[in-house]
């Protein structure tokens, strides 16, 4: 006989954003919060963003100064984390994202990118992850249950734009969630991955002209943009119970723009 998988109500999770004031990372976190979860958002620059969403929501929502690219800065974090609501992180989601625009054809071409620009994009999509994941591993593995879902992109499969540093260091962050999902199984912690396309709209696609999200709108078979509301239902999905038995995927959430 199968031993039952630990899986845990929403509203019992305490869950670690990063970068999540604004954007896609405020709506995960209100989506949470919506469920009756606790959340410490993880801000870098936008304290107000995110003194917002706790005074939304005093009982339940903490944030906490974090810079994903300083080890220094996740340890403290983590340990503060763990004491705002007296135990540790059951869930984390990997949002934050360092220094990028979605600006289209502005981005640097294939002739001109540096190899800087691949540094930096590394260091907050996947060096970040990485020393997030081995931060709160431990409490999540002391409980014998954890949720990590990583946060990536639909141009895996449909690079239509040049952002080069951006999907490269995405693509390494999938490789990390399915090589992850092996290695902290047996602690009964999951890995998981939803990658959407362009939101409309975040402060870091308000770059993009309107005439690309009609033709993206057009090209989906919803034939819409999706929101960041909508993208964070997915992430929703991967922390219940009615996904105890996922681990090590990839959920593309773009309205059936790419076909996973």
């Amino acid at each position: 006989m199968t031993e039952a998988r630990t899986a845990i109500p929403l509203n019992e999770h305490i869950v670690v954003v990063t970068g999540g004031a604004r954007g896609l990372g405020a709506s995960i976190s209100r989506a949470f919060l919506g469920e009756g979860a606790r959340v410490v958002i993880g801000y870098h620059r936008s304290q107000d963003d995110a003194q917002r969403i706790v005074d939304d929501y005093p009982d339940r929502a903490r944030c906490a100064h974090l810079d994903i690219r300083d080890r220094e800065s996740i340890q403290e974090f983590a340990a503060s984390s763990s004491e705002l609501f007296g135990a540790a992180p059951t869930t984390l989601v990997n949002n934050a994202l360092v220094d990028f625009s979605f600006n289209g054809e502005a981005r640097p071409k294939a002739a001109d990118i540096s190899a800087e620009e691949f540094r930096t994009q590394l260091d907050g999509s996947l060096h970040g992850p990485l020393a997030m994941i081995q931060a709160l591993r431990p409490g999540m593995a002391e409980r014998g249950f954890g949720r990590i879902v990583n946060i990536g992109t639909n141009l895996f499969q449909n690079p239509v734009v040049p952002y080069h540093d951006y999907t490269a260091a995405k693509a390494a962050l999938l490789s990390l969630t399915r090589t992850f999902s092996h290695d902290l199984g047996p602690e009964g912690i999951t890995v998981n991955m939803v990658s959407g396309g362009l939101l409309r709209e975040t402060d870091a696609s308000s770059a993009t002209p309107a005439e690309v999200f009609d033709a993206i709108a057009e090209g989906t078979p919803l034939r819409s943009v999706t929101t960041p509301d909508e993208l964070a239902d997915a992430v929703l999905f991967f922390a219940s119970p009615w996904a105890r038995a996922v681990t090590g995927q990839n959920l593309i959430v773009d309205g059936g723009l790419v076909k996973g």
